[in-house]
């Protein structure tokens, strides 16, 4: 375990070690992706905020599972007006399989995110989607599979990589390597605790161009024009729309009056910051929960 990992909540440290002993795919894929920076520009101009609902059976940070079938959940998601899915491949800690994700994205027309771990170049060839997420904290430049190598390796293999940041030099390593999707996380994943104020200082930092995500902690209407407010592009968000009835809760968030403001133009609210700081054991939503989502 090297230094940083050192500073990893216990979860998260079990969360890498299983992803580091799991097995790559038997051969190199050839990705035929949806565009999801075209579904966020279709969903804006229908007068909706771009929501990338998560099929999340369980997480570290939730009590309970829920045993709905995937496809169905994801149909629900698509009906109340979600832009793209989050499908969970993890299996050990959030119930996530690559069979759930394989029938969500044969059964919806919208982008599907891969939600895991991946570690290893070989680990993409695991199962198609449109997008795959991919770790900065999880991928250090000395390591031999880098975030600049696997974000490479994914765009040749036809993947949308979004690439998740939770400090400033993450986000610069980011953008570094040409990241055009980026997801700030709100869940700090040394203490696991969310703050909605990280996505308010990073996201000024991001240029225009970049497709931006706001990811964990939101749990309410007001969290969704909180984000919005502050330049995201789209919502990543799982327990919110999980608890309770998936797709009333999936149109309750995508319908908000909740306009984009230009990040440029966005400054955090210091007094909003400063009250928004909730643990796991709150409400969470996760882009890793452990958010990692």
């Amino acid at each position: 375990m090297n230094a940083s990992e050192d500073k990893l909540a216990p979860e998260v440290r079990s969360i890498l070690a299983a992803a580091r002993e799991r097995s790559g795919g038997e051969g190199t894929l050839d990705v035929g992706s949806r565009s999801f920076p075209e579904a966020v520009a279709a969903t804006e101009a229908a007068g909706r905020v771009p929501v990338v609902a998560e099929v999340k059976p369980t997480s570290p940070t939730t009590d309970g599972e829920r045993t709905d079938d995937p496809v169905a959940l994801a149909r629900e998601m698509v009906a109340g007006g979600a832009t793209a899915l989050s499908v969970l491949t993890e299996p050990e800690h959030f119930g996530g399989s690559t069979e759930n994700l394989r029938r969500v994205r044969e059964a919806v027309d919208v982008p599907v995110l891969r939600k895991d771990f991946v570690v290893r170049e070989e680990q993409l060839d695991v199962v198609e989607s449109d997008l795959v997420l991919l770790i900065a904290r999880f991928l250090d430049e000395d390591d031999t599979d880098s975030l600049a190598t696997l974000y490479e390796a994914a765009e040749e293999r036809g993947f949308q990589p979004l690439v998740e940041v939770h400090t400033r030099a993450e986000l610069d390593r980011a953008l570094d390597v040409g990241a055009e999707i980026i997801g700030i996380n709100n869940r700090d994943l040394g203490q696991l605790e969310v703050d909605l104020g990280t996505f308010e200082r990073l996201a000024p930092h991001v240029p225009e161009d970049v497709t931006l995500l706001a990811e964990s902690g939101v749990a309410s209407v007001d969290d969704v024009r909180r984000m919005r407010a502050a330049g995201a592009d789209a919502l990543l968000i799982g327990t919110a729309i999980m608890d309770g009835d998936v797709e009333a809760n999936t149109e309750r968030l995508t319908t908000v009056d909740a306009e984009r403001t230009n990040r440029d133009a966005a400054t955090p609210d210091t007094a909003s910051t400063a009250a928004t700081t909730v643990t796991d054991t709150e409400t969470t939503d996760a882009a890793t929960d452990t958010d990692t989502r």
